[in-house]
């Protein structure tokens, strides 16, 4: 008889599974993902590595690919996002029935944990410019924390040309263009 592995509890009821897309990273990602492994199993935690540095766009395509679940969230893993606030967005998708909810740093008590000035100044220069000539309805643009129903992601990633940097911008202008309900 084999005993089956224990996993942490948790005071919350949500059936999950995390993929982490690695492009070639040397920071160590891919032990510390071995290591989660180990306490909530290969079937929650998985591992999709890449080669090298292949652009945001396709890693969000790469992770997708590999996603079971019906709505998908989509964070950094530097914790420059806390997932203290996965929570929050699941009841907000729950109260408003949202295809999209996205966090923003530009609201009060928002922010972002261990970026230095100036990339402060360029995400907000960014953000302004884009309401700008845009207009999408969304205070956060170039975040990329983000809760989405998964047909949506589908169909809005789909659409996107862009591959870097911009293309968290193309999202959800892609998505508000679309008139899904963000």
């Amino acid at each position: 008889m084999h005993a089956q592995k224990q996993r942490p509890q948790h005071d919350w009821d949500v059936d999950f599974e995390v993929i982490v897309v690695d492009d070639g990273s040397p920071d160590g990602t891919q032990d510390v993902v071995k290591q989660l492994q180990q306490v909530y199993g290969e079937d929650r935690i998985l591992l999709r590595a890449r080669p090298r540095k292949l652009g945001l766009g396709t890693a969000y395509y790469h992770g997708l690919k590999h996603a079971s679940g019906e709505f998908v969230i989509i964070m950094d893993a530097d914790l420059s996002h806390h997932p203290k606030y996965l929570l929050s967005f699941i009841r907000k998708q729950k109260e408003t029935g949202a295809n999209i909810v996205t966090g923003t740093r530009y609201v009060r008590n928002g922010g972002v944990h261990g970026w230095n000035l100036m990339r402060k100044l360029t995400s907000r220069g960014a953000n302004v410019l884009a309401q700008t000539l845009l207009w999408p309805g969304v205070s956060d643009l170039t975040g990329s924390f983000r809760l989405y129903e998964r047909s949506v992601l589908e169909d809005v990633i789909s659409s996107c040309v862009s591959k870097g940097y911009v293309f968290q911008m193309e999202m959800i202008v892609r998505a508000s263009r679309k008139g899904y309900h963000i």
